[in-house]
């Protein structure tokens, strides 16, 4: 579904990714894990192709979606066209707007009305506590509340594939417990998702397959449940 093929970004002279490869492919939950600084969010910019200054530039390597050559084609596309959506870090929610108008600003690209309902109610199912509060004010929501936005958001955009940015920090150990178990319904329901997080006991918990990053390179690789059980995995990231 998706390819990443020896992939090499820069900021400026300063190379962030060094040829990394991977591939997720259709109905997985796949886990990049590292420290900060690692290259972990600028893999997921790249893939979005988010352009400098925000984004970074891509000198070298290939990233394909169900065989479409994504180096070339602008951000608003990825997620209208191809079905690719990003949770940044951070949110990024409009808080100005209540709830439903940000789940409804991310539908303007979309034509089917009755999907589009039905994926509201979904969203409400998934999230009970945005429907309690969905005329309110999205910057008067919790921390964790406004994470269920944006992964609610996202998938109002109408996306097959999400890609999501430390979705758990700052989050509530409990809180982390309820996105996750949220993360695995959405992919039981055929949502493929590339996941980056810090937090690497959990994500290896509900992940199928796990890459660990560091400085820009991919060191490891394999089933989330073989990681988890490795030495050195357990030492670096798990305590």
């Amino acid at each position: 579904m998706l390819e990443v093929d020896d992939l090499h970004v820069r900021y400026g002279n300063i190379e962030a990714l060094h040829g990394i490869s991977f591939h997720v492919k259709e109905g997985e939950i796949v886990a990049l894990l590292g420290a900060n600084g690692a290259g972990k969010s600028t893999t997921l910019m790249s893939i979005m192709r988010l352009p400098p200054p925000e984004g970074p530039k891509l000198t070298k390597g290939r990233i394909a979606y169900n065989g479409t050559d994504l180096v070339d084609v602008p951000s608003h596309t990825i997620v209208a066209k191809h079905g690719i959506g990003l949770v940044p870090e951070g949110r990024h929610i409009f808080g100005n707007l209540t709830v439903f108008e940000n789940l409804k600003l991310a539908t303007y690209a979309r034509k089917d009305a009755e999907q589009i309902a039905r994926d509201y109610e979904r969203v409400f199912s998934l999230f009970p506590r945005l429907a309690d509060r969905k005329h309110q004010r999205s910057d008067t929501l919790s921390g964790g509340e406004q994470q269920m936005l944006a992964m609610g958001r996202a998938f109002m955009s109408g996306v097959r594939c999400i890609l999501l940015d430390e979705p758990s920090m700052g989050l509530a150990p409990f809180l982390m417990q309820e996105l996750f178990r949220v993360l695995k319904d959405l992919n039981e329901a055929g949502t493929t998702i590339l996941v980056v997080e810090q937090n690497a006991s959990i994500a290896l918990r509900y992940a199928h397959r796990a890459y660990i990053m560091e400085t820009g390179r991919i060191v490891m690789e394999g089933p989330a449940k073989d990681l988890a059980q490795n030495p050195e995995v357990r030492k670096a990231y798990l305590g």
